[in-house]
């Protein structure tokens, strides 16, 4: 298990079988060191505000990336997406919407959140993969995230 405040990738995702293909697609590139999976949106609002089983976890360290899937139990993507970016200390952490929804609605409101990107996930294993590959590879090599101001 990753240490809770090494965490560089959080996965928000209720099926285990797209957990398994998501840390498979990741380990092929040695990114699934530091990935943190939560299983419902109740948790994933505990992990990213430091509260209730993670209320050891220090706030300002954030992951690099959020995967968010949309249709989670007890809370869904989109209200996760609003509280993210409703407070100053989550706002800027990105987060990618990894989805199997193709809903014109699911994708406006998400970027009305503030999503960083929307990605529906493919139904072929191969791609999926892929998918998932080019996210980690992007977020975790590629992209410059902001200088945080402890």
């Amino acid at each position: 298990m990753v240490a809770v405040s090494e965490v560089e990738i959080l996965l928000v995702e209720d099926n285990p079988n797209d957990v398994e293909l998501t840390l498979r697609a990741l380990r092929k590139h040695n990114l699934t060191n530091k990935v943190f999976v939560v299983k419902d949106g109740a948790e994933a609002l505990e992990y990213i505000f430091a509260a209730g089983a993670y209320a050891e976890r220090n706030i300002r360290e954030h992951p690099r990336v959020i995967f968010l899937d949309l249709k989670l139990p007890k809370v869904d993507g989109l209200e996760i997406l609003r509280r993210i970016r409703s407070d100053e200390r989550t706002k800027t952490i990105p987060v990618v919407v990894l989805t199997s929804s193709r809903e014109e609605r699911d994708i406006i409101e998400s970027y009305r959140l503030g999503v960083n990107s929307y990605v529906v996930k493919p139904v072929n294993f191969e791609k999926f993969v892929e998918a998932v590959t080019e996210l980690g590879l992007y977020w975790m090599v590629l992209n410059q995230p902001p200088v945080r101001n402890e």
